[in-house]
């Protein structure tokens, strides 16, 4: 019996796919935070302080603004999603056991990724919770204010992930969801998307955020400005495949390195919420 042979364009082909299926579905919050590729290893992020303009005597030297530096290292971490689909199985089948493969992996290593970027926002002690009534239009004004107050820049980068059941309460907020207030341009699904930009931040519901409080009762979410959690990449998700004679099966593996880590703390917090 010939052992068989998988072509390199199959492979390349292949780990495409799960590259692509990663992009799309695999992580959701990825793209929303500081990203440093290439890393090795290990890295550092940089955190920059408030500058202060001075005035200066005529022909005088300007007064440097000696910008605080301060830094947060990150070191990688290896994660792997792999799956044996054996030979023959492939013909008992009606569907492409590969893509299945394919896909599964990509989706996995996203909500990894997910995971890695939560974990990080939740080193930070700024909270702001409601338990009692979940999300409401006081609440909300609340949060707009710390961001403010905060001088975190309302430039389009601050975002919030709620719960499904938090964005069932937004979405029973006139104030969110009706055009008299928001203009018919601004409603939740104007643009079939699930997300919202209100109050100076873009919100969107995730299914990826942990119960909290006494029996579960609460989800813990999160509001942050872009900038304020990093996101180092060493090896972007990848694939192969091999087929192991002894086994009569092809390994399937997906990896990827990287890791997350929370810059600035005044510009994430942690939202306990009722359900």
């Amino acid at each position: 019996m010939a052992t068989p042979t998988i072509s390199t364009s199959f492979i390349e082909e292949f780990e495409s796919g799960v590259h692509m299926a990663y992009q799309r579905q695999g992580s959701k919050l990825r793209g929303t935070i500081r990203t440093a590729n290439g890393v090795k290893n290990k890295t550092t992020f940089q955190k920059i302080g408030k500058g202060f303009a001075t005035t200066k005597a005529r022909h005088g030297n300007v007064a440097p603004m000696n910008l605080d530096h301060t830094n947060v290292s990150v070191t990688l971490e290896d994660y792997f999603a792999g799956e044996w689909i054996d030979d023959l199985d492939q013909l008992r089948i009606n569907h492409d056991e590969m893509l299945v493969a394919q896909q599964s992996g990509a989706y996995a290593l996203g909500r990894k990724t997910d995971d890695l970027i939560l974990d990080a926002m939740d080193a930070t002690t700024n909270t702001h919770n409601e338990t009692t009534n979940g999300i409401t239009l006081t609440w909300a004004f609340g949060l707009m204010e710390l961001f403010g107050n905060n001088d975190v820049p309302d430039d389009g980068q601050r975002y919030v992930a709620v719960g499904w059941e938090q964005w069932s309460q937004l979405l029973d907020l006139d104030e969110f969801s009706r055009a008299e207030y928001i203009g018919e341009g601004s409603l939740p699904f104007a643009n079939a998307q699930t997300a919202k930009n209100w109050l100076g931040f873009t919100w969107f519901p995730f299914s990826g955020l942990k119960e909290a409080g006494s029996g579960n009762v609460d989800r813990k979410c999160f509001a942050w400005h872009s900038s304020s959690v990093g996101h180092a990449i060493g090896t972007d998700v990848s694939s192969n495949m091999q087929y192991h004679n002894d086994k009569d099966a092809y390994f399937v593996l997906n990896k990827m390195q990287m890791n997350s880590v929370l810059i600035d703390a005044n510009a994430c917090y942690e939202l306990q919420l009722k359900k």
